[in-house]
């Protein structure tokens, strides 16, 4: 059976790729993706990777930041993480605009785990309740993350206790986005 947020994201990514084709723009393109292996790729002209959002089967997790911590991590953070790979996608959150952080190959869960620990750890060091970013906004220091107690979506501020929930968890918070479609 689906977790909700697999189903969520599911959705999330079929209303991204939507948008793509109603803007008469294909499937989405991306520069920095060039080069990379992941089941994702569609095309990769040597110059731009068009990808799709593409099912992970069986859906994985993040047991090495478990481990790395000892610490366990929300359902909703493996199930966001593992149930797809995916090029990052670009939202908005009300009039919060956003990158939809995803990964794209085993690498990219690799280094995700890696970043996640070490975020999990400087919170840890600061004596923060534990969360994990699931999208990068614009401002530097500004992250979008599930607090891991609670399955909340917060606004945070990195290495300050300053949050702000924006939905009750992530099933919700993925149903309000809106796919934004930027130029490369």
């Amino acid at each position: 059976m689906n977790h909700p947020v697999t189903c969520a994201l599911s959705d999330f990514s079929s209303r991204y790729l939507q948008e793509w084709c109603d803007v008469d723009r294909g499937f989405p393109e991306s520069q920095d993706l060039v080069g990379l292996d992941s089941p994702c790729v569609i095309h990769d002209s040597g110059d731009m990777v068009t990808w799709k959002p593409m099912p992970r089967n069986p859906i994985g997790t993040l047991s090495g930041v478990e481990k790395g911590i000892e610490l366990a991590l929300h359902q909703d953070v493996h199930d966001f993480y593992c149930s797809q790979f995916s090029g990052d996608m670009r939202a908005k959150f009300g009039d919060i605009e956003l990158d939809l952080l995803q990964a794209f190959n085993e690498d990219d869960i690799d280094r995700l785990q890696q970043n996640i620990l070490g975020h999990l750890v400087t919170q840890r060091r600061l004596k923060l309740k534990p969360t994990v970013f699931i999208a990068a906004l614009d401002a530097e220091f500004e992250v979008i993350s599930i607090c891991n107690l609670t399955g909340n979506v917060l606004r945070e501020t990195l290495g300050k206790d300053i949050r702000e929930v924006l939905a009750v968890n992530v099933e919700e918070f993925l149903t309000q986005l809106t796919p934004v479609i930027t130029e490369e």
